[in-house]
């Protein structure tokens, strides 16, 4: 199998060069460019085309959430992992309504950073622990500055049994791919439910939707309808 082929950022030279050479040693991972800022992160991602961006949030000049965007407009088949000492609500939240795919916090270990790179490569997100705590007491009504709006009162029953489903596997951590192939479907069919529960659920993004399946019970209720 290739390598998965990766571009790191990060505005300190210490910790870039750092985890670049740690990652070059960890089987399977190829690292192919590292960036000092978002620009320079857009840039490298356009040149190399990697499987995957692992960068800081708070960058000068473009943060990790801007290169995110960009990237993700650019070469949507690179996936966006971040790596931040940010465990905040409003930090988590611009990161993965930006697009990131994982999000993991700097007290993460090399075998964590590595699970992460590998199952983001595959089209799996991925949560720190502790982010997923915060948006867990986010989702069930728990304090934090920066809280996003809840979404519209919608109940579970406006959604069809399959939109309910494809909601719950959202909230799991399933990308489209994944969840087609749970599903025995095709991701074009995927994408139209989720622009469907999106619409009647008034949903900005997947942050939104999954706070929305928790807010409804959906990602804790384990039922299809």
């Amino acid at each position: 199998m290739n390598d998965i082929r990766v571009v790191v950022a990060d505005d300190q030279a210490a910790v870039r060069e750092a985890l670049a050479a740690m990652l070059d040693l960890m089987p399977g991972i190829a690292v192919v460019g590292a960036a000092g800022d978002g620009v320079e992160a857009v840039a490298l991602v356009r040149e190399h085309r990697p499987d995957v961006l692992l960068t800081d949030l708070r960058m000068p000049n473009l943060d990790g959430a801007g290169a995110t965007e960009r990237v993700l407009a650019d070469a949507p088949d690179t996936a966006v992992v971040l790596l931040t000492t940010f465990d905040d609500e409003e930090s988590i939240l611009r990161g993965l309504q930006a697009g990131a795919r994982g999000y993991l916090t700097k007290n993460a270990g090399r075998a964590e950073i590595a699970a992460a790179i590998t199952a983001a490569a595959a089209g799996q997100s991925v949560l720190d622990p502790q982010v997923q705590q915060r948006l867990l007491a986010s989702a069930t009504g728990g304090s934090g500055a920066g809280r996003a709006p809840s979404p519209p009162a919608v109940t579970p029953a406006d959604l069809t049994p399959r939109e309910t489903e494809v909601l719950r596997l959202i909230a799991d951590g399933l990308a489209n791919r994944d969840i087609a192939a749970r599903l025995f479907v095709s991701e074009s069919t995927v994408k139209t439910h989720i622009n469907n529960l999106f619409a009647k659920a008034q949903l900005r993004d997947r942050a939104h939707a999954v706070r929305f399946a928790f807010d409804s019970g959906i990602a804790a209720s384990g039922q299809g309808d």
